[in-house]
């Protein structure tokens, strides 16, 4: 597994089995703070799937005592970042791109989600330079209806941007004048 994220993964995963949900928990938390402030629960990760739970307690509801549409958006969030994130190598950056809610309906009680990613997909983001994938959630209430459908699109840069050429160094390196040259008063 790749990254920080692949790397406390791997640590749980390692652990015996009694631990595993707790660690993953700790470490998402950890590393990913606002979703500690919620307590998402991390039940079960890998590089192509993440279980992750939010339960419906006071502190993540609305008024009508179901979780917060901000609370269901970042179960979403949660669990298609940690899929996605747990691929990017330490040399590249995950970013969320975009983030499509539709709200479809009361949550009724505790939410899970699950978000995949295709072993072609694991693929380009391990080994590609930039780019961007659509990781699909979904998220169910207790009933094991969808309360929300979510689209969530992650995008992957280098951490290091490659600097880009200046075009007066060209112009100067052909012949030309560099800015600073340009901007010298004539004596």
């Amino acid at each position: 597994m790749a990254g920080q994220l692949g790397k406390m993964v791997a640590k749980a995963q390692a652990m015996p089995a009694m631990l595993r949900k707790s660690a993953l928990t700790f470490g998402f938390n950890s590393t990913v703070k606002f979703a500690g402030t919620a307590d998402i629960e991390i039940i079960s990760a890998t590089p192509t799937e993440v279980h992750a739970r939010l339960d419906n307690r006071p502190k993540v509801q609305n008024h009508i005592g179901g979780i917060h549409a901000c609370g269901m958006a970042l179960l979403g969030e949660s669990a298609t970042g940690l899929v996605f994130g747990v691929n990017v190598p330490d040399t590249h950056v995950p970013l969320i791109k975009s983030m499509k809610i539709d709200y479809k309906r009361r949550a009724q009680g505790n939410l899970t989600a699950v978000a995949t990613l295709t072993e072609e997909q694991v693929k380009q983001i391990r080994t590609a330079d930039r780019g961007e994938v659509l990781v699909n959630v979904a998220v169910t209430d207790e009933s094991g209806a969808a309360p929300i459908a979510c689209e969530m699109i992650w995008a992957w840069v280098p951490k290091v941007r490659t600097p880009k050429p200046d075009a007066g160094a060209a112009a100067a390196g052909a012949g030309g004048a560099s800015k600073a040259e340009e901007k010298k008063p004539a004596a």
